[in-house]
């Protein structure tokens, strides 16, 4: 996912000869590029509708869908993309399908609680255990776990993250860092009454067992049922991969000098400092730049061959893909700091409000990690490390499961995400809630 460490992906090749005072307007830089090109998006978008128009001759001729297929390239290429849409309506319950309603049932400044309320016309014979998705704040905006949430919903009640785009939030609302995050899990756990399940996907690995360790040092009665712990970075000295080691390379001097920035007007969050959504995306893009070339080959020759299916699944992914969002300069460096550069979780020395946490405090969660057998983000073995520190767990209640021939991106999506690892998390969750420890809150 992307411009740093594991989930935020690669560094843009900056110039070694950047300097920190380039950088301070290099946000600024970027909107008048993008406010300089208006004129001539207009221009092709208006082309490419004119030769699409079945009346026009030329739409029917190659030259005409070729003129169309580059118009429309171009203006997808140089677009702003914006937050996308949920786009879950209805899901299916015991054969029947019912209609989904997404309300908002917790927020502050930096993120959204979401509830997916299923419409159901009678009560189910037995509760649906309740799950609380945690998204990673690491550029893509919670709508990338939009598969996620929909594998979950048939058997689950469903609450997300919705973290808010830096960009927008006024530097009145204050600042927000790692220990916030770990505020902001506590209090949404806290919110739900404790019988709830919290998954992390990704990123919010190290956080959400942060957060979970200090309720639990606090006796907490509202610590979740479970935990589950999808490939993320609680170790990444274990299984380094390419991206993990960079942080070493660069150290967080590197960082701070080269990659936050201002917000410009007129947006919202206009001065706060943040690391942009625009150079997450040039490191996201940069991970696989001969596969994201290919790709709008491809679309190019599906346009002019009027393969509308082909080039419609292109333009969902990208509409995904390229929607970014900036995140807040201090949460940014704290993270990779405390996360890649200091491994300070499984050292035993991460702090929350200046206090240590200790995973070995926690011993009415039960734990499950998952990992991909090819992730080249978060190595095998990075979020199994989170056993070796929950010291306090019994053996009967912790699970770790590698799912065979996936990567990053299959750890929480796709068809073998949808029929191998949500039964398992599933029947872990049913498990972890019957053998709950009698001290636990109800």
């Amino acid at each position: 996912m992307p411009v740093v460490i594991g989930e935020f992906g690669r560094p843009p090749e900056l110039p070694s000869e950047v300097s920190p005072a380039m950088t301070t307007p290099m946000y600024w830089f970027y909107e008048m590029a993008h406010a300089s090109l208006n004129p001539a998006r207009v221009l092709t978008d208006t082309t490419r509708l004119m030769l699409k128009n079945p009346l026009n001759p030329w739409s029917r001729t190659e030259l005409g869908k070729s003129i169309a297929a580059a118009c429309e390239l171009f203006e997808r290429t140089t677009r702003r993309y914006g937050k996308p849409e949920w786009g879950l309506d209805d899901t299916e319950v015991n054969g029947m399908r019912v209609p989904i309603e997404i309300h908002n049932v917790w927020e502050r400044p930096f993120c959204r609680l979401l509830y997916f309320e299923r419409k159901l016309e009678r009560p189910l014979r037995a509760p649906a255990q309740r799950v609380l998705i945690v998204a990673p704040m690491s550029g893509h905006y919670a709508t990338l776990l939009r598969g996620t949430v929909e594998a979950f919903l048939p058997t689950h009640e469903v609450y997300i993250t919705d973290w808010t785009d830096a960009r927008m939030v006024p530097l009145t609302e204050g600042r927000f860092d790692l220990d916030d995050y770990v505020d902001y899990v506590i209090e949404m756990l806290q919110m739900l009454g404790g019988n709830v399940h919290v998954i992390a996907v990704c990123q919010p690995s190290v956080p959400v067992l942060a957060a979970v360790s200090v309720m639990e040092a606090n006796e907490d009665p509202f610590v979740p049922l479970s935990m589950t712990l999808m490939g993320g970075p609680i170790d990444t000295r274990c299984n380094p991969t390419s991206v993990n080691n960079l942080a070493a390379e660069k150290g967080i001097d590197w960082f701070r000098a080269h990659v936050i920035t201002k917000v410009p007007f007129p947006h919202p969050g206009v001065m706060r400092d943040v690391y942009p959504g625009f150079l997450q995306l040039n490191g996201f893009i940069s991970m696989n730049l001969d596969r994201h070339v290919d790709a709008h080959k491809n679309l190019f020759n599906h346009l002019v061959q009027g393969d509308g299916d082909l080039a419609d699944k292109h333009r969902e992914f990208y509409d995904e893909y390229l929607a970014v969002m900036d995140l807040t300069a201090e949460y940014y460096l704290q993270t990779v700091d405390v996360v890649f550069v200091k491994h300070a979780l499984p050292k035993g020395e991460m702090m929350h409000r200046g206090k240590l946490v200790d995973p070995s405090k926690i011993k009415r969660v039960a734990l499950m990690t998952v990992e991909g057998e090819n992730d080249d983000i978060s190595g095998l073995g990075q979020t199994q490390a989170s056993h070796t520190i929950c010291t306090s767990i019994p053996d009967d209640r912790r699970v770790h499961y590698v799912q065979k021939g996936v990567g990053h991106y299959g750890v929480f999506n796709g068809s073998r995400f949808r029929s191998e690892i949500v039964p398992r998390i599933s029947d872990f969750m049913q498990t972890a809630a019957h053998a709950r420890p009698a001290n636990a809150a109800e």
